[in-house]
């Protein structure tokens, strides 16, 4: 497809997104129901790929739209596009769910984080575990406390800066600076 053809998809699809979310801000539930069935997919994508379980991703998928729901009336054209203000609420929902304290799982959110650094998949992150270094992040990633594997993970994994690690974990920039830089010592 011609590069100005996919633009011109791309515009379209914000304006009908931008359409539905403003509908959707009136609550008007048929909108709503369209929004989800238009972005749903691509933003559970976003969900799987960042908790790497199916069932996690349906639940903060759902957690995700509950929050467009409720939000919806705020949300502003001008700051983002409609996809990319929904993959946010998304994306921090479901690195919400991995810091979530889970008596049953122990460190399973940690577990996950570590398998889905060993992917075999054809990633980046797959060709990163092949190699040494890859190999020798995880196992000190394992030496880390939890605090710093939060503030190291999403980083690394992500691509968070300090500030929006900041803002993700409801910290001070000065204790997440300092928190990741204990942490990078340490590795």
């Amino acid at each position: 497809m011609a590069e100005s053809a996919r633009q011109r998809l791309g515009m379209h699809d914000n304006e009908h997104l931008g359409d539905l979310m403003a509908r959707s801000a009136l609550r008007d539930q048929g909108a709503f129901a369209r929004l989800y069935r238009f972005a749903g997919p691509k933003l559970y994508a976003v969900a799987l790929r960042i908790l790497r379980r199916e069932d996690w991703a349906e639940e903060v998928l759902q957690e995700s739209f509950v929050s467009i729901w409720n939000h919806a009336p705020n949300y502003s054209s001008a700051k983002s596009a409609p996809m990319t203000w929904m993959t946010a609420i998304v994306r921090n929902r479901a690195l919400d769910w991995l810091r979530r304290p889970n008596v049953e799982a122990g460190d399973e959110h940690y577990d996950v984080l570590v398998e889905s650094l060993a992917d075999e998949g054809d990633g980046p992150e797959s060709a990163l575990m092949k190699s040494r270094a890859g190999k020798a992040l995880a196992e000190c990633l394992k030496t880390l406390n939890t605090q710093q594997r939060q503030t190291i993970t999403p980083a690394y994994m992500h691509g968070l800066s300090h500030g929006e690690l900041s803002v993700h974990m409801n910290e001070p920039l000065g204790t997440v600076k300092t928190s990741g830089s204990a942490a990078a010592s340490s590795v």
